[in-house]
């Protein structure tokens, strides 16, 4: 029989560690103007889903513009990048605060095999992306009808 000891400590560690890291990586690419303003820390939120017969995916780009997008599919890898610029330097009294991110982004995307890499359509409106990447003929679900016999 193995005894084996549950430290809830050394759980909680591993957890703060995994956050650390993840922490880490956020700060990796982040970049300061000369005016102590943040630059190049941001990633577009991404909803991706199955219909079934396509799989969609959205992506808020805010205040992008549509020749700063570059969308590319590569070894079964979906990535997109672009670029946020700052639009105007305001300097006027009463400027407390900057919030909003400016610089590149990337993100990346295992996409499945059944995806048809070849048909995929991209819309660009009112700063969200819209992917459609049809799935191949022979990756589309097929109801199979069960005869009694």
């Amino acid at each position: 029989m193995n005894l084996v000891v549950r430290d809830p400590f050394w759980r909680q560690f591993g957890t703060l560690g995994n956050r650390l890291n993840q922490l880490n990586r956020v700060f990796d690419g982040l970049q300061v103007d000369e005016e102590g303003d943040t630059l190049g820390a941001w990633s577009p939120t991404v909803d991706i889903y199955d219909t079934g017969s396509e799989v969609r995916l959205q992506a808020e780009l805010p205040g992008i513009d549509k020749k700063d997008i570059d969308i590319r599919v590569e070894n079964n890898v979906l990535t997109l990048r672009g670029t946020r610029e700052r639009s105007e330097e305001v300097n006027e009294k009463g400027y407390f605060r900057t919030e909003r991110s400016y610089g590149s982004f990337s993100r990346s995307f295992a996409l499945p095999n059944t995806v048809d890499v070849s048909k995929i359509e991209a819309d660009y409106k009112d700063g969200v992306l819209n992917l459609v990447l049809p799935k191949a003929e022979e990756a589309k679900p097929k109801q199979i009808e069960v005869k009694i016999g």
